[in-house]
């Protein structure tokens, strides 16, 4: 499960996204569409903090992942994430 209330980013001056809220049951499929640079894959990097939300709270399975208390590094192993450019690594 994961539950995305009130999530915001910002790079600077420029908000990439605006107060999202989102509901993900366990086996549910989402699908994420929009046109380039609509923030689609900032979105899903703060899902697994790979960027730090401005504001908001992301929930994994009952722990809250932008509590600084969370140790981000035993969550990830729960989440899967592929890349859009399969040349991120050398």
């Amino acid at each position: 499960m994961i539950d995305v209330k009130n999530l915001s980013k910002s790079f600077g001056n420029h908000l990439v996204l605006d107060d999202i809220s989102e509901h993900i049951s366990p086996g549910e499929k989402v699908v994420i569409i929009g046109p380039s640079g609509s923030g689609k894959s900032t979105f899903l990097r703060c899902l697994n903090l790979l960027e730090t939300p401005t504001q908001g709270s992301i929930v994994f399975d009952g722990t809250e992942i932008t509590d600084p208390k969370c140790d981000i590094n035993a969550i990830r192993r729960q989440m899967g994430m592929v890349f859009q450019h399969f040349n991120l690594f050398p």
